[in-house]
């Protein structure tokens, strides 16, 4: 069996919600833990990719942000640079409506593909590189890409073998950057 790993991407800065996404109350948790629990659940570990005083209270294992202030393609380079796993599940932490059944399927087709990286797309049929599993493969291009100054994740997969992964509902990857967006979701 492949060997496989979850991350969960913590380091941005929340400004346009104003306090940190992460930590937004859903469920009687965080928005980080829920999102946490799925991808332990789905893919046997995780780590938080980010500021560590932020998150120790949480008791989750936690990786400083190699690459600060390269946005998520640091992120996902920090989280491919500490793993010996082949597969890495590797999720933004502004997602709410993440399931560990949803991540497991898209790791299973992760797996059963010769694809360096699996991205999955909704109905509009953008790439969701924050909610996409990532093979150990993609280290040396996205560690490149960042030193060439890419900031853009699909940029920086650029000359690596991408699949694609039609997913028919976009609630999976819808993201909460801003109060409304967050009371939005609350309130459907």
């Amino acid at each position: 069996m492949d060997r496989m790993a979850g991350f969960v991407l913590v380091g941005g800065n929340s400004t346009r919600m104003g306090r940190d996404k992460a930590q937004l109350p859903l469920h009687g948790r965080t928005l980080v833990e829920h999102i946490a629990g799925a991808v332990a659940e789905a893919a046997g570990s995780v780590t938080l990719i980010g500021a560590p005083e932020r998150y120790r209270g949480l008791g989750i294992r936690m990786l400083p942000d190699s690459r600060p202030g390269a946005g998520p393609l640091g992120g996902i380079c920090t989280a491919l640079a500490s793993t010996d796993a082949e597969w890495n599940l590797i999720v933004a932490c502004d997602m709410p409506g993440i399931s560990a059944p949803f991540l497991r399927r898209l790791l299973d087709a992760a797996r059963g593909s010769a694809a360096d990286c699996l991205l999955p797309s909704g109905p509009g049929g953008l790439p969701e590189p924050l909610c996409a599993v990532y093979h150990s493969r993609c280290r040396e291009a996205v560690s490149r890409a960042l030193g060439r100054g890419v900031r853009k994740v699909t940029a920086g997969l650029a000359g690596l073998n991408i699949a694609s992964w039609k997913v028919g509902e976009a609630q999976w990857f819808r993201n909460v950057n801003t109060p409304e967006e967050w009371a939005g979701y609350l309130h459907e």
